[in-house]
């Protein structure tokens, strides 16, 4: 059951400079694409013809209506004016739909762009938004999950920080509970045919502006203070003395009382100065309405897509659907209370309002009451949102990616031949390698203790294969397809060490690091109470001499075998594939190179048995470095 293997990462990365991609997806965003291109060419040129007749229509109409208003004819030129404004601004309004309409021709065809980038791994044409690997992570930095050129990089179509994290959740907690896993799954299977439906929700946002919908912001916005203590008293008496002012004034417009409007009118124009927040709200009101607006524009837009009953969507969504705390109704609310302060731009407009009433008073009780719903709903919101985004950009990589396989989870029974965990994989891929450049694998590991004990040469493939196993598993349990013909498997935890570095500010060396990582991955296979621990070690005890590092690795391999788990170690050290005889778990497989016209060919094959060959120094001979086979003849290849 062990057959082929990915290239090493090594080998990878240099092979990323030729994205490959997947033919019949290609071709048809392709053709998508070169589609939209004609479409914006013949929206472009209709609308440099329209910007010609605007301006051959204004100045006809303006020679017109000058022309009749000289000769006399003023009924006539009244007419013409009337006739060339109204048709210049028909006009007007059609050219601005155009250009309305090409803007987004513009910025769909940018989305398309993007996916044809993501097939073909195309790293520099795929949006990179920042996303910090965890500090203390047992497996993100090993398996490339968070960061440049990561399979979050690859995945994230997610308009909100909110989204982004929880897409970064999914790939980073590992297993989650069953019951959530099958309905993130449903939700995600449920939006594959839906395309324009997640093409729309990345659109609609940037529609509004380029900037990310950021939920700790917007909730440092909605927390501020808004109004002054005892808003609602001072409300309350503006309110009776605006009232008595406008019956006291039209009593003495009617000569019904003397002026005595003033005596009501000079407290309450000597209250609105002195609760006049001047400038500070309407900034506060223009800072929510800019954080909102997106958010509500995104919002209203699932809305609409949420209402088919018994959908997965619509389940998700039934919280926000209440009346009083529905988004789009309270996003509603909050705008026109936002456009009413706005007022506040314009100085004599805002004065003459405010003479007759207590409008600043007014709508600053309106915000506060909106802001106050919204802060209280705002979880929620950006909870469900986070859960469609996540949900879409998985959906978006299986539509992408459609020979890609569904995962099957199994349920452990550890009645049955004694084992409580399983993990059969076949034809399994690198999915950060090009699809020409990708050779994948068989593997089983199908009982706990069972420990891989992986030989071959350097550049041989063991590395990527580890991160092979590991990135498709972490892709498994997040509820997307994997780069496999098959994926069996029962909830697992993961546990690697690949990446090892040494610390200056915390004073630890590269093997100390290691050792620690090693202890941790250790004590995670001792704890019985969770799920079994799948482990991924490459290169054990690299950090040490020769002899300490075979008798540590004895010793490791030993107790790993006998823990909560099983998995694979790679190593260079062949002495170690003799404990098959000790370790009834342990399994030797290998990778091995051939030399074909004085240079070394790999294929990425991964065979049972112990590594018959080595290659250091062949690889030092190749690249000019002084070797000496010594006083025993040593072979450089040993066939």
């Amino acid at each position: 059951q062990l057959t082929r293997t990915a290239p090493s990462s090594k080998v990878s990365a240099m092979l990323q400079h030729q994205p490959v991609t997947p033919l019949p997806k290609a071709h048809a965003l392709t053709r998508l694409v070169a589609k939209l291109d004609r479409m914006i060419a013949l929206a472009t040129a209709a609308s440099s013809t329209i910007t010609r007749w605007r301006l051959i229509l204004f100045i006809v109409g303006a020679i017109c209506t000058v022309a009749l208003y000289k000769t006399g004819w003023y009924q006539a030129g009244n007419g013409a004016l009337l006739a060339f404004v109204t048709l210049f601004l028909i006009v007007a309004v059609y050219h601005n739909r155009l250009e309305s309409r090409l803007h987004r021709l513009r910025l769909w065809k940018q989305i398309k762009l993007v996916h044809l980038a993501r097939l073909r791994l195309d790293w520099s044409h795929i949006p990179a938004r920042p996303s910090n690997v965890p500090d203390h992570h047992p497996y993100a930095k090993d398996l490339d999950l968070v960061g440049p050129h990561s399979l979050l990089h690859l995945l994230d179509t997610t308009v909100s920080s909110y989204g982004q994290a929880r897409l970064g959740f999914w790939l980073l907690e590992q297993p989650p509970k069953p019951d959530q896993w099958h309905l993130r799954r449903r939700l995600v299977q449920e939006l594959i045919p839906k395309s324009l439906f997640r093409d729309r929700l990345g659109l609609e946002a940037q529609l509004i502006g380029e900037q990310e919908i950021n939920g700790r912001r917007l909730e440092a916005v909605l927390q501020h203070t808004v109004g002054f203590p005892h808003l609602t008293t001072v409300l309350a008496i503006q309110t009776l003395l605006a009232t008595a002012t406008i019956g006291l004034g039209l009593s003495a417009l009617l000569d019904w009382l003397p002026n005595y409007w003033m005596w009501s009118f000079a407290p309450y124009a000597l209250i609105y100065f002195w609760t006049d927040q001047g400038e500070e709200l309407l900034e506060h009101a223009v800072g929510v309405h800019f954080e909102l607006e997106k958010l509500g524009a995104v919002l209203g837009f699932i809305e609409r897509h949420a209402r088919p009953r018994r959908s997965a969507l619509a389940g998700l969504w039934e919280p926000l659907l209440t009346p009083g705390i529905n988004p789009p109704q309270l996003v509603r609310k909050a705008a026109r209370t936002l456009h009413a302060i706005s007022v506040k731009a314009h100085p004599l407009i805002h004065l003459a309002v405010n003479a007759f009433c207590p409008w600043d008073l007014w709508f600053t009780y309106r915000l506060q009451q909106i802001q106050a719903q919204v802060a209280d709903n705002l979880p929620t919101w950006l909870d469900r949102l986070a859960e469609v985004e996540a949900a879409s950009a998985l959906a978006t990589f299986a539509s992408l990616h459609p020979s890609y396989r569904w995962p099957t989870p199994l349920t452990a029974d550890p009645q049955r031949n004694g084992t409580s965990a399983k993990l059969l994989v076949k034809e399994l891929g690198h999915p950060l390698i090009p699809e020409t450049h990708r050779v994948s694998n068989d593997l089983a590991l199908e009982t706990l203790g069972t420990v891989l004990l992986v030989t071959g040469s350097n550049m041989s493939g063991k590395s990527t294969f580890l991160r092979t196993l590991g990135i498709n598993l972490c892709l498994a349990q997040a509820g997307a397809p994997v780069c496999a013909g098959l994926f069996e498997w029962t909830w697992l935890r993961l546990a690697t060490c690949i990446r090892v570095d040494d610390s200056l500010e915390a004073g630890l060396s590269f093997f100390y690091a290691e050792v620690k990582r090693l202890k941790s991955l250790l004590d995670e296979t001792a704890d019985r109470s969770n799920a079994p621990v799948v482990f991924l070690i490459d290169e054990i005890f690299k950090g040490t001499n020769n002899r300490e590092r075979l008798i540590g690795s004895r010793a490791f391999i030993t107790a790993l075998s006998q823990g909560n788990g099983f998995g694979l170690v790679t190593t260079h050290d062949l002495e170690l594939t003799d404990l098959d005889k000790t370790v009834p778990g342990l399994r030797n497989a290998h990778f091995q190179e051939t030399v074909a016209a004085g240079a070394l060919q790999f294929d990425y094959k991964l065979r049972p048995g112990p590594c018959p060959t080595t290659n250091a120094l062949r690889i030092m001979e190749l690249e000019g470095l002084p070797i000496s086979q010594g006083k025993t003849g040593e072979k450089v290849i040993d066939p």
